[in-house]
């Protein structure tokens, strides 16, 4: 893998952190609904959701080859965000 495929992996990786954040803070409502079983479906398609939408980007991006430091910047660009996306969250 080149130099520029890797930034452009690095860049992917951690805006889709921030990205993540961002949805898992909207999502935030559904984690108190009332029937278990649809709060448990809920969470597991919004979850499975965002990992299959990382993963085929990410084969576009470079074929698909995922190495640790690219989870590393996701969870960088998901924990340097969370606070400031908590605004969002509705209880």
């Amino acid at each position: 893998m080149n130099l520029k495929i890797q930034i452009i992996s690095f860049l992917f990786s951690f805006l889709y952190g921030v990205f993540f954040s961002f949805l898992f803070n909207l999502h935030y409502q559904f984690l108190f609904y009332r029937n278990k079983i649809i709060q448990v479906i809920i969470t597991l398609l919004f979850l499975l959701d965002m990992a299959l939408l990382y993963f085929l980007v990410l084969q576009m991006i470079n074929n698909g080859i995922v190495h640790v430091y690219f989870y590393f910047l996701l969870f960088l660009g998901f924990y340097t965000t969370f606070s400031f996306f908590k605004k969002f969250r509705k209880k």
